[in-house]
């Protein structure tokens, strides 16, 4: 495995670094605060062509791979978790299309998307079919040259701010995941709204949407990949879906070390630097243990996702390893940080809220080690 950049790389990581010091990091707080979408750092990633990392050349993306795309979405966490988020999302709208549309769907729904000019969703999780994804209930009746879209998605990322949305309805229940369609809807489609905008724990301007469908006509064309085969769609997004979680979470731990370590060698006690301490030095060292960690896993499973080889065990190791990981760092960062790590004052209390989310969505920790335990048990079946 070589994690090394080319030349034309690196310059785009120095320039994200560059706009992320200069203009994402200043505003990140208030962002937060706020709650509002963060528009102006997503025309600035678009002006970077920033959203066509991933995306072949042919269909006007940068063709840098995921290992590339991973690199960045970890900076822009870094310097603004809101924006590493739609970041993070956008690829879940974006990837279903690349991986399993027709050229005229490519030309037609990828290149917006690719340029940031559409911004992207994915729409799996409803409120009876979160990590049971054969349960999922908004069904799609075939009708001439149509499809017919009724039910409800909940917690949508990008939700209602995205305009392409991959949408996974159910064309027959009694077959379970056979049953499972992907379709590509538009936001503006007649009988497709948006409903509650979920206020979380953390993430206040993440969007969190509920998308709701009411006799919503899609086109027979907008079926992607094949009737019948949404749930190796979304399987397939979600395994690229888990490698974003954990760039987002290291992004995030790294942003909690960061602050922590200032912090530790700053704050006095008892006539030394709180850096001086060992009790404090093993938190830092145990910090920075976990970041790599999860760093690492990530890496690999981007590379392997370029090579073309299977990806979605180590993934999920990614994902449930970081997830874990950036709970214990910012955990440690607020502890650092004593009583002013509790106020509102310092960003590691609200680092220490994203957190939780990350244990939560594209799958549980629990979920990923059934994925990762039933794989071992496979390749080591005696």
């Amino acid at each position: 495995m070589d994690f090394r950049f080319t030349e034309d790389e690196q310059m785009i990581i120095d320039a994200v670094r560059e706009l992320g010091e200069e203009e994402l990091a200043p505003h990140a707080s208030e962002v937060a605060e706020k709650g509002e979408f963060p528009y102006d750092a997503v025309e600035l990633c678009r002006e970077m062509d920033l959203f066509g990392i991933p995306v072949e050349e042919q269909w006007g993306g940068l063709g840098m791979g995921f290992l590339m795309w991973g690199t960045v979405g970890e900076l822009l966490s870094y310097y603004c978790q809101t924006t590493g988020s739609v970041f993070g999302a956008h690829v879940l709208g974006q990837y279903p299309i690349m991986a399993f549309g027709t050229d005229e769907q490519k030309e037609k729904y990828l290149a917006p998307l690719t340029t940031g000019e559409h911004i992207g969703a994915f729409g799996l999780t409803e409120p009876n079919a979160g990590s049971d994804a054969g349960s999922v209930a908004t069904r799609a009746e075939l009708h001439g040259d149509r499809y017919i879209l009724n039910g409800t998605k909940i917690f949508i990322s990008n939700g209602g701010v995205a305009q392409t949305y991959v949408i996974i309805a159910n064309l027959d229940p009694r077959k379970g995941t056979r049953g499972l369609t992907a379709f590509i809807v538009e936001k503006g489609m007649p009988g497709f709204e948006f409903g509650k905008d979920e206020k979380k724990m953390g993430w206040d301007a993440l969007p969190n949407r509920e998308l709701i469908f009411q006799d919503c006509e899609v086109p027979v064309e907008n079926v992607l990949y094949k009737p019948g085969r949404g749930f190796r769609v979304a399987m397939d997004t979600l395994g690229v879906g888990r490698i974003g979680m954990a760039v987002g979470a290291v992004g995030l731990a790294q942003a909690a070390f960061d602050a922590a370590i200032l912090y530790a060698q700053q704050r006095e006690q008892f006539g030394q630097k709180i850096a001086e301490f060992q009790a404090i030095q093993f938190m830092l060292a145990d910090m920075a243990t976990d970041i790599e960690a999860s760093r690492l896993l990530y890496q690999k499973a981007a590379w392997l996702k370029d090579q073309g080889e299977a990806f979605e065990m180590i993934a999920s190791m990614a994902k449930v390893y970081s997830s874990e990981a950036v709970n214990r760092v910012t955990s440690q960062a607020v502890q650092i940080h004593g009583g002013v790590g509790y106020t509102c004052d310092f960003p590691v209390e609200r680092y220490m809220r994203d957190a939780k989310l990350f244990e939560i969505v594209e799958g549980t920790s629990e979920i990923q080690r059934g994925i990762i335990s039933n794989r071992l048990l496979r390749e080591h079946r005696i």
